[in-house]
């Protein structure tokens, strides 16, 4: 039996993964994984119980507990978050726990608690996983993996735009150096660094709309289902 196909969007913070895999999962009918906000749900959880960063057994037992729910509604750029029945709010989304949750991702026994949940997303008729290491770890058998990228200034500005337009106060400078130094992180971690799958198609999304990257990742999504459908074994 085989299983459902599986498109994963990997790459940096800001480089759009959010916004592109939305409209993917709406225009396909998939099914969606936002894995960086199981990691930002465990970041909030782990703060409001006094778990330090230091006690990888507390976090691990943490993370296997959690149980987020996730709603997704058409138009909406990111999902809405539940805890044991609590909308999470803004506070999910924040640079803190961005910062946190990129902290804890680093530790190995908390991504591999992490993984049976993340797995458990792949049902028909399809998923599309954003994340950071879907393609390389999570889905290595993926029907099509895309590593999107930009410049880090790139970056840095959408989301001083996203916060300006929040009425929140942002340094672009500060914002730069934020993301350089996650990108330095996500890449040196031993658990799942941040790198490319060998086989994933590579797109720098600096000088492209948002419709163009959607449109390219659907025509090689279109081309990888064909061959699938061609030759199933």
């Amino acid at each position: 039996m085989s299983l459902a196909p599986v498109l994963t969007v990997d790459g940096p913070s800001g480089a759009g993964k959010s916004s592109v895999c939305r409209l993917l999962a709406e225009r396909l009918g998939w099914h969606f994984l936002d894995s960086g906000a199981l990691y930002r749900v465990l970041a909030l959880r782990a703060r409001a119980e006094g778990i330090g960063e230091d006690d990888t057994t507390a976090l691990a037992a943490c993370a296997a507990a959690l149980r987020p729910e996730f709603e997704f509604q058409p138009g909406e750029e990111l999902a809405r978050v539940s805890l044991d029945g609590q909308p999470l709010g803004e506070g999910l989304r924040s640079e803190d726990t961005g910062a946190l949750a990129s902290r804890l991702a680093a530790v190995p026994p908390v991504r591999q608690a992490l993984l049976a949940a993340q797995r458990a997303q792949r049902r028909e008729p399809g998923l599309v996983a954003d994340g950071r290491d879907m393609g390389s770890t999570v889905f290595p058998d993926a029907t099509l993996k895309i590593f999107l990228e930009a410049s880090p200034v790139q970056r840095a500005e959408r989301r001083h735009k996203q916060l300006i337009a929040k009425g929140l106060d942002a340094s672009l400078p500060v914002l730069v150096a934020q993301i350089q130094e996650r990108d330095e992180r996500d890449a040196r971690r031993q658990a799942s660094p941040l790198r490319p799958a060998p086989d994933a198609f590579r797109i720098d999304s600096s000088a492209l709309t948002l419709s163009q990257v959607v449109d390219r990742i659907w025509g090689l999504l279109q081309e990888r289902m064909s061959q699938r459908d061609q030759d199933p074994d």
